[in-house]
């Protein structure tokens, strides 16, 4: 199989049932992945129809569930869609939610959702011309884990208090007037617990990450060597909440659709061990950018690859 691995990880060409197959059961700490979308309208990068999506997906979650660890989680980010010429939802997301917790023995550990702020009015039909329904910017993305008590570190992923919390904890005299004091929602107002500060807020199960990547390294060598970037990447910050929440430094990260190995380079960066899978071969050559130090070593790497080569990178400045 053709590909690259970096100190910590390896980016292959393949079949992800066939690699997965391949894998010692209970090994993996997470897999974090975002498969080919059941679009109406054929792209390049693959699908099926929205009528067997949901098996064919459930194929893949079926051969993880054995190679996840007791403490393991499955996180999928599903985008939506809608049934053909109306416009009316396909409910494959639940569907597919459903089947792998009834069928195969996951659990719902939480519905989380990902916002992004940049994405574009779609659908066309409905959204532009009719003007019948408001543009889609959420996906849901499932936390799915192989145990009733997954690896999970909340305090990981902190988020930055609001202004107004922050001044409660600099000043909480003038928020908190008498101690003790029970509100109508049934909290207790006290200046030891309510001004303590914690390092950041909970963040909630909407994670609001845009998706405007215009610029980076891998689109700028994809340009400047006349490839196609891969068409439906996901911001690094996505991977990059769930590596940090479930897994710990030295943990094992797998994604079985990597497009363009955002997951990998993630991984990487946070000091995971990683494999990252993906069918097309013109995808994982391009990936390989991610870890390239110039436009000439860019060239080389995606040329070895494409050959059928499987070669070493150095990792040590990723981008």
């Amino acid at each position: 199989m053709s590909g690259y691995s970096t100190s910590l990880g390896k980016c292959i060409q393949g079949d992800s049932l066939d690699v997965l197959q391949g894998l010692d059961d209970n090994s993996i700490d997470l897999i974090i992945t975002s498969p080919p979308f059941s679009l109406q309208r054929h792209k390049s990068y693959g699908e099926v129809g929205q009528e067997e999506y949901v098996d064919w997906l459930l194929q893949f979650g079926t051969i993880a569930f054995n190679k996840l660890k007791e403490t393991g989680s499955f996180v999928i980010d599903l985008g939506g869609a809608y049934q053909k010429g109306s416009p009316i939802k396909s409910l494959y997301p639940f569907r597919f939610m459903l089947k792998m917790c009834d069928e195969v023995g996951y659990y719902l550990a939480q519905d989380m959702y990902w916002h992004n702020p940049s994405a574009l009015p779609t659908p066309i039909e409905w959204v532009n011309k009719r003007k019948m329904r408001c543009k889609t910017s959420v996906n849901t993305v499932w936390w799915l884990s192989k145990s009733m008590f997954p690896k999970s570190d909340i305090k990981k992923v902190l988020v930055p208090y609001s202004s107004r919390m922050q001044d409660l904890i600099d000043n909480p005299k003038s928020f908190v007037k008498e101690e003790g004091v029970v509100r109508p929602s049934g909290h207790v107002m006290g200046m030891k617990s309510w001004a303590k500060n914690n390092g950041g807020a909970i963040p909630a199960n909407l994670l609001q990450i845009s998706n405007s990547e215009s610029n980076s390294q891998y689109l700028r060598y994809c340009k400047l060597l006349g490839l196609k970037g891969h068409p439906a990447r996901f911001p690094a910050k996505l991977p990059e909440f769930f590596i940090k929440m479930l897994t710990d430094a030295g943990d094992y990260v797998v994604d079985i659709f990597c497009g363009s190995n955002t997951t990998g380079m993630v991984a990487e960066e946070l000091g995971r061990k990683w494999l990252s899978i993906d069918l097309c071969n013109e995808y994982v050559a391009t990936s390989s950018f991610r870890f390239a130090k110039s436009e000439e070593q860019a060239r080389q790497f995606y040329s070895d690859i494409i050959s059928g080569k499987d070669i070493v990178v150095d990792s040590s400045t990723n981008a």
